[in-house]
């Protein structure tokens, strides 16, 4: 029987670098960094290998006093669900700024909860800087260790040090390449649409910090989870997408958030475009949905917020049409109504992914394929341009993830693009993929005896 990976919470006050003491334990940039306090506001977790033994490392948002019902408040109140589930907190202090009355009263707080803690004295570059680090001693939890996150100084000291504090190891967990792989899912959509409500929703716990403000998600936060059908799904909540336009100049941030997101994406299989019932789907939906049908992923809309909608049918009947005029290329994309805030609709969006899923994996066999492909040339011929018409002679499915077709023929270069449509909306109909991203390639076959003298 495998065990679970132990795992490594980061704790401190707001800027003190626990998200680049994050990024550079894990060995890749995985968490925003901004001079801003306050920017991780989600716990983002990951593996990591400290001294040889694999870790679960998870980063946390800034520790500070608050009402429970503020933003602050949340992420205290997620931070500290966080720390209940760790084996090991690294408690981090800003060396140069020193020890603050937050730094004391969240060290006293560390001793209540009863776990092992490592004190890290962050920017603590040089000489001067461990001197500084000595300071940290008074906050009663043990020998201070200097590093710099940043410049990488001190770090094999802190892995040495986290190694030895951790629970004697379990029969290791397989590596991620040896388990089977999750499906990975991306929730995206626009600020305040519920896309962590959502997240909250599907898993069943207030994993996201969620609330009245848009914009609460800055970095995407992954989250592993088992469905209801015992499949291991890797879950990313992200950041709103906002126009380009509304993204002030100079919002590094916000800029950043949105890379994340976007990255998300192109890293998912299926796609979880949410979209707010009440507002109907917008133009920067559209982009959103456009961007996942060019990266080739499965597509499902959750249509959010539908208890709250008055006319349910014009609403459905708006959706459709935009879907109709503004979205052909994901003809039939799956619509799944939903409340996230209630539940209600909810345990229908996952047998929906599964299924986008399993048609964006599909492969056709090549015997079905031309029959398919024959009837489709007989029943609308390809066209004929400058006097001669295109000839098109067979059809390949060389790859699925999303579903490829590749057509062979003669001056298909010249082939219009209605025609092409014309045959991707045929093979989508024919084979059952509705909202499957579809990829039509075009091969010149080329005269063996081309060139040669008579």
């Amino acid at each position: 029987m495998t065990g679970r990976l132990p795992t490594v919470v980061i704790l401190g006050r707001p800027n003190v670098g626990k998200s680049t003491l994050f990024n550079r334990l894990v060995g890749r940039r995985l968490a925003i960094v901004d001079d801003t306090p306050g920017v991780t506001r989600d716990r983002k977790e990951a593996e990591a290998t400290i001294a040889g033994r694999r870790v679960r490392l998870v980063d946390t948002a800034g520790l500070e006093e608050a009402p429970p019902e503020s933003i602050f408040g949340r992420m205290r109140a997620s931070s500290e669900a966080a720390l209940r589930e760790a084996d090991l907190a690294l408690f981090v202090v800003d060396a140069r700024a020193g020890i603050t009355p937050a730094d004391r009263a969240f060290a006293n707080w560390l001793r209540r909860a009863r776990k092992p803690v490592l004190l890290v004295a962050n920017k603590a570059e040089g000489k001067a800087g461990g001197q500084q680090a000595l300071e940290a001693y008074e906050l009663g939890l043990g020998e201070p260790i200097p590093v710099s996150a940043e410049h990488g100084e001190g770090i094999g000291v802190l892995h040495q040090a986290i190694a030895a504090a951790l629970p004697a190891a379990e029969a290791e967990a397989p590596a991620e390449e040896e388990r089977e792989q999750p499906l990975r899912l991306a929730i995206v959509g626009r600020p305040n649409a519920g896309k962590s409500t959502l997240l909250n929703a599907l898993i069943g716990k207030e994993r996201m910090i969620t609330g009245p403000e848009p914009g609460l998600t800055r970095d995407a936060v992954a989250v592993e989870w088992t469905d209801e059908t015992g499949r291991r799904v890797r879950l990313v909540d992200t950041a709103g997408m906002r126009k380009r336009a509304r993204v002030a100049r100079g919002a590094a941030l916000e800029q950043m958030s949105v890379g994340a997101s976007i990255a998300a994406l192109r890293e998912s299989e299926v796609v979880v475009l949410v979209v707010d019932a009440l507002l109907g789907m917008d133009e920067q939906d559209l982009r959103i949905a456009r961007l996942a049908e060019r990266e080739g992923r499965a597509v499902v809309i959750a249509l959010n917020k539908w208890d709250a909608v008055a006319d349910r049918a014009a609403a459905r009947k708006r959706l459709d049409d935009v879907l109709a005029t503004s979205l052909p290329q994901l003809r039939g994309v799956p619509v799944v109504p939903l409340s996230a805030l209630t539940g209600r609709g909810v345990e229908k969006l996952m047998p929906a992914v599964r299924e986008a899923y399993a048609l964006w994996n599909r492969r056709v066999g090549t015997g079905e394929l031309n029959r398919w492909f024959e009837a489709a040339k007989e029943r609308h011929p390809p066209p004929v341009v400058d006097g001669k018409r295109i000839k098109l002679r067979y059809v390949t499915m060389p790859k699925a993830r999303p579903p490829t077709l590749v057509v062979f023929g003669t001056r298909v270069e010249e082939l219009p693009e209605d025609y092409r449509r014309y045959l991707v909306n045929s093979f989508r109909e024919t084979f059952g993929m509705p909202g499957v991203p579809i990829r039509l390639q075009l091969r010149e076959t080329r005269n063996p005896y081309a060139g040669e003298k008579a």
